[in-house]
């Protein structure tokens, strides 16, 4: 009867712990959209918003908007704006070009990642283009102008805790990305002796 109970107990246990760790390993999957997701709801961090049109109206309190460009080890790129400061009202929309060329004498791929400082700003600055959403293969030598159309939300006016707000910065870095060899094509149906 003791040895009854003490199993029936041991498997509760060692069911509990097992679902213990299947939520926990669910979670570990979920974590990372999860927290995308939060960070692109609620601009955490400096992640912008991504806007689909233009706003309906235009403030008149301008902000300066600084733009910065870096380039991670292992891409041999420079990579710069073509000015470096704009003043924009709140909700104009503004289109801005970053140069890039590959220094290098082979293809190279990067994308970039970005983000905006102050980090509380990302709720409020919205992107309807960038060159940020896709992967970049520059050919040896290749320049390359690419365009960010954005603006900054107007509801950033009635945001009591952003009216000291001059100044956004919006940054990016390329950071290399390894493309996968292609296979090589064999040639159609060889025999065993190597023949066609």
């Amino acid at each position: 009867m003791i040895r009854r109970r003490r199993s029936a107990r041991d498997a509760v246990v060692a069911f509990a712990c097992g679902g213990f760790v299947a939520v926990m390993v669910g979670v570990s999957f979920a974590a990372v959209p999860l927290y995308s997701w939060f960070c692109r709801t609620t601009g955490f961090g400096g992640t912008t918003q991504v806007a689909k049109t233009a706003p309906d109206q235009v403030s008149g309190r301008v902000i300066t908007v600084r733009f910065d460009s870096n380039v991670a080890s292992g891409l041999p790129w420079a990579f710069e704006p073509e000015q470096r400061t704009i003043d924009v009202r709140l909700g104009e929309v503004v289109t801005v070009y970053y140069a890039v060329r590959n220094e290098s004498a082979r293809v190279t791929t990067g994308q970039a990642g970005y983000n905006v400082t102050p980090p509380t700003i990302g709720a409020y600055f919205e992107k309807i283009n960038c060159f940020c959403f896709t992967q970049q293969t520059l050919q040896p030598g290749e320049k390359r102008d690419m365009a960010v159309v954005f603006y900054v939300d107007p509801k950033l006016a009635k945001d009591a805790d952003e009216d000291a707000v001059k100044n956004i910065t919006l940054s990016y870095t390329f950071y290399p990305v390894r493309v996968p060899d292609r296979p090589v094509v064999e040639s159609a149906n060889p025999d065993k002796s190597g023949h066609i």
